[in-house]
């Protein structure tokens, strides 16, 4: 399928402001220029309620942002994590996302602002991301949620973080996990999939960032191979909670996000993989200019409420 046009126009806008790659900045300048694309996701939709706090982590407080949908619950959690190469992103760039989730899948969402690399290397996001999905379980009540029905998920680095947390959460035995969204994750280090082949140079995302941000994520390239930081590589994928994936044709990630899909399917997982076709990497999180990124999260949405057992959206 042809690229998207709206991809297209994002891609023609990018050469026309100009200025370097993110991998020829400093994590600093690439956090600046990530931040200024914010409008891009559009405006967040008004929820019941929204409010920030903090949380307590392995190494300080971990900032949070729970979205509440309206009515009484108790309300199923997703507990979110978003992308940004675990070098960049907040908060803010996928708030209105948060809140359309929180509309169309009638479920609390908790998104978590985690430490970042390379001030905090793997595995420290994943520590914090693990310790949030821990206190959501551990505090449901307080949330009005069950804590019966509790997902992750996020969007590339945030996709990796929530399936590592899946795996750890299995490992450990708490909390159990209902159910996982997977949007563009990272699951494997290696840059010799067709895709990246393909993709790896004129989609926004490239070969040469992808290097650089798994350079400032890991100490050394030898924990690319530790099933934390490529989920793809663990032995035993049984046992881990419904899932759904989403891939971007134009993507260099779109073929390990699908063999991870596979590799869980084929483990007797419940999964669900779509591909976007005519998608680049990021579509979902900018659904303020792409219209096919406000479909994968009704697809998403529409995924969760079926494995939560929730009957209408908003």
């Amino acid at each position: 399928m042809p690229l998207d046009e709206q991809a297209k126009a994002f891609l023609r806008q990018l050469e026309e402001v100009g200025g370097p790659p993110l991998n020829e900045m400093t994590p600093a300048e690439a956090r600046a220029a990530l931040a200024a694309t914010v409008e891009s996701a559009g405006d967040p939709e008004p929820v019941g309620s929204i409010t920030n706090r903090t949380i307590p982590g392995p190494l300080g407080e971990i900032p949070i942002r729970v979205y509440a949908p309206e009515g009484p619950g108790p309300f199923p959690a997703l507990v979110y994590f978003h992308g940004g190469g675990w070098v960049a992103g907040d908060l803010e760039m996928v708030d209105p996302l948060c809140t359309m989730l929180t509309n169309r899948a009638g479920t609390v969402v908790v998104s978590v602002d985690y430490r970042l690399a390379p001030e905090h290397k793997f595995p420290a996001p994943i520590s914090d991301c693990y310790s949030a999905t821990q206190w959501v379980s551990e505090n449901a009540a307080e949330l009005n949620v069950d804590p019966r029905r509790i997902a992750v998920g996020g969007d590339s680095a945030g996709g990796n973080l929530a399936a590592a947390v899946s795996v750890v959460a299995r490992d450990r035995g708490t909390p159990n996990l209902a159910f996982q969204v997977l949007f563009y994750p990272v699951t494997n280090m290696d840059y010799e999939t067709a895709s990246y082949r393909e993709n790896g140079a004129d989609y926004f995302l490239t070969t040469d960032m992808m290097r650089w941000f798994w350079a400032h994520y890991l100490e050394s390239e030898e924990l690319g191979r530790d099933m934390r930081a490529s989920p793809l590589l663990m032995q035993d994928a049984s046992g881990l909670p419904t899932t759904f994936v989403v891939t971007a044709e134009f993507d260099p990630l779109r073929d390990e996000g699908e063999a991870y899909a596979e590799k869980l399917l084929d483990a007797g997982n419940h999964v669900t993989v779509k591909r976007y076709d005519g998608q680049i990497h990021g579509f979902v999180t900018r659904c303020g200019i792409m219209d096919v990124g406000k479909q994968a999260i009704e697809d998403a949405a529409a995924q969760m409420r079926l494995a939560f057992g929730v009957k209408s959206s908003v």
